[in-house]
């Protein structure tokens, strides 16, 4: 396990918090394949603070990675999946006016995905202005949350069918493996329309991917 004091402190001062995620199979979408699903090599942040927020989530805090470890080798598998091309809108969601016609509008579609997967995930809490509590208490309540084995909704890696794992970090080796898999996905703003991204060069070095605090935005040097 990576040391905590290797790693970056938080505004505060405090190490980031850490858990152990693994599970069968993950698909961390790349979102420039449009058609063919094809994963990333290794988590996303965005997959990681997905896991996170399913742990623990309040409005009062976001989560914000600094890196993940990757605790086994990288395995690849394809499977063919049904997808639907019937997509509702959000305000279609919400007020369920509209139901999906999944088996008129199915497609099957190819996916290459990842096989028995294991990482460490290691994460700062950032305060939003309207916290009523000091960072040091929602970082104890996650980490009591990850020793019980409590969720708000079950995590996932990447797409809901393929389920994630979690516990408390163990000392289980980092997979030792260096290499560059060039743009990867920071994150995702759902609050624009069409939805925005951000990118980061993305390098495991002895099997840790180190996370920015911030991605590069489409035509800003990406």
């Amino acid at each position: 396990m990576v040391s905590t004091e290797l790693l970056p402190r938080s505004r505060s001062g405090a190490p980031p918090v850490a858990v152990q995620v693994w599970g069968d199979a993950a698909l961390f979408t790349r979102p420039e394949l449009k058609v063919e699903r094809v994963s990333y090599p290794v988590m996303t942040p965005s997959a990681a603070v997905g896991v996170l927020e399913s742990i623990y989530w309040k409005p009062q805090f976001r989560w914000r990675v600094v890196s993940i470890e990757v605790l086994a080798p990288i395995k690849q598998f394809t499977q063919r999946r049904n997808e639907t091309t019937d997509i509702a809108s959000l305000a279609d969601a919400v007020s369920g006016r509209r139901r999906l016609d999944t088996v008129a509008n199915r497609v099957q579609r190819n996916a290459v995905c990842l096989r028995d997967v294991a990482y460490r995930i290691h994460a700062h809490v950032e305060l939003d202005k309207k916290a009523d509590k000091p960072e040091a208490a929602y970082r104890d309540q996650f980490r009591r949350r990850v020793t019980r084995g409590s969720c708000f909704s079950q995590p996932y890696l990447g797409v809901r069918e393929f389920t994630a794992f979690f516990s408390d970090p163990d000392d289980r080796p980092v997979w030792q493996h260096s290499e560059e898999f060039g743009l990867m996905l920071h994150s995702v703003d759902h609050s624009t329309t069409p939805a925005s991204f951000t990118w980061f060069e993305a390098k495991l070095v002895d099997g840790v991917l180190s996370v920015p605090e911030k991605g590069i935005a489409a035509g800003e040097g990406v």
